[in-house]
């Protein structure tokens, strides 16, 4: 049965093929190209760098010249401190040398015995036979001018202890107080005032301090203590005291002030007072330098020569008494070197006690000085 229509036609393939996707189009590499052989090419030549303007040029120079003068100057200071560091070791080495070359010399004419004491004869009048004897005794003295001269050291060594000590124990008392009082409980003002004060007290001349020991401490010693002789070993211990409490007092405020704050504050922290702080945690922590500032006071009165010579008496005695008049070993060699004979018995006896002199002080000196450096490494650990 037909229905007069026509039948459609069907789409044309060329629109069907259009509409499906389409593969991506793939390009065929090119072969890589062979590598040539290798074509020598000049370096490009270097640019130079712009100059810098004139002004700037001058300036860096300048900025140079600066820096090599400053370095030259540092160099010129370290050379100066080293040329002044080996002359001090030198002096003290000539020092010894010179001491030690005229002393051993004395060894030549005196017996070493000598040094330490010597026989005396003595004469013993018994009146009930009316005969007198001789009596042979040791004896410590120093006599160099007389007929049979004695060059005992021992009371000149006894003399300068006597006087050496008792100035020290003082010294060292009021100066570690002073210093005390200074570094931890004086304030900025007073400190400002009593310091300077203590520091006048130490440029003293020491003559001036052994004529006022002679004329005005000798008398009020005696009048106190009623003794025999008025210039005295105690005389002369009161008077060097007030040179080495200069020493000890200024030693002992640096070494509290060496203490590392920190001790301190934890003092304060735990409840602890101002002074008992002071008391039981600096001065402890302190004491090594406290002890060397001792011994540098010990030497400084070991070698004091005016007030000693001015205020003991000159008696070369060995005695224990302090009240006794003594001589110590710089009186000796202050009165005496000026009046002898060069290359005499006596003047190489008197370099002796020199040497000797200089070897005790020159130990305690050291010895203080290991103290001090010990208690330097202990507080920066």
């Amino acid at each position: 049965m037909t229905t007069g229509r026509e039948p459609e036609a069907p789409p044309p393939r060329k629109a069907a093929a259009e509409s499906r996707p389409r593969p991506p189009r793939v390009q065929a590499s090119r072969p890589a190209a062979r590598p040539g052989p290798a074509v020598w090419a000049a370096p490009a030549p270097a640019t130079a760098p712009p100059a810098p303007p004139p002004i700037a040029a001058a300036a860096a120079r300048g900025d140079l010249g600066v820096r090599h003068g400053r370095r030259l100057r540092e160099r010129m200071i370290e050379l100066f401190l080293l040329v002044n560091g080996m002359a001090a070791i030198i002096i003290i080495a000539l020092i010894f040398v010179f001491l030690f070359r005229e002393g051993v010399a004395a060894f030549s004419d005196i017996a070493p015995r000598q040094f330490i004491g010597g026989t005396e004869i003595k004469s013993s009048y018994d009146a009930a036979s009316d005969t007198f004897t001789e009596i042979r005794e040791f004896a410590t003295v120093w006599q160099p001018v007389s007929e049979e001269p004695k060059y005992s050291l021992l009371p000149l060594i006894n003399g300068s202890l006597l006087v050496a000590l008792p100035a020290t124990l003082i010294s060292t008392l009021i100066g570690v107080l002073v210093g005390i009082y200074l570094a931890e409980l004086a304030s900025h003002r007073v400190r400002e005032i009593v310091k300077p004060a203590i520091e006048l007290l130490a440029g003293i001349p020491t003559v001036i301090i052994g004529f006022i020991a002679l004329t005005v401490l000798a008398t009020l010693v005696q009048q106190v203590t009623h003794s025999h002789f008025r210039l005295n070993a105690f005389v002369g211990a009161l008077g060097v005291s007030l040179v080495v409490i200069p020493v000890i007092a200024s030693l002992t405020e640096d070494a509290l002030r060496a203490v590392p704050e920190t001790l301190r504050l934890a003092s304060y922290g735990l409840g602890a007072t101002r002074w008992q702080t002071v008391s039981r945690v600096v001065v402890p922590a302190a004491v090594s330098g406290i002890t060397a500032a001792a011994l540098l006071g010990f030497g400084r009165a070991l070698g004091e020569t005016m007030i000693v010579l001015m205020a003991t008496g000159n008696a070369a005695l060995t005695t224990g008494n302090i009240l006794s008049s003594v001589r110590t070993m710089t009186a000796t060699i202050a009165a005496e070197l000026g009046a002898v004979a060069r290359d005499s018995e006596q003047y190489h006896a008197l370099f002796f006690v020199g040497a000797v002199l200089f070897t005790m002080t020159f130990v305690f000196n050291l010895v203080a000085e290991v103290i001090v450096s010990r208690m330097r490494r202990r507080l920066r650990m």
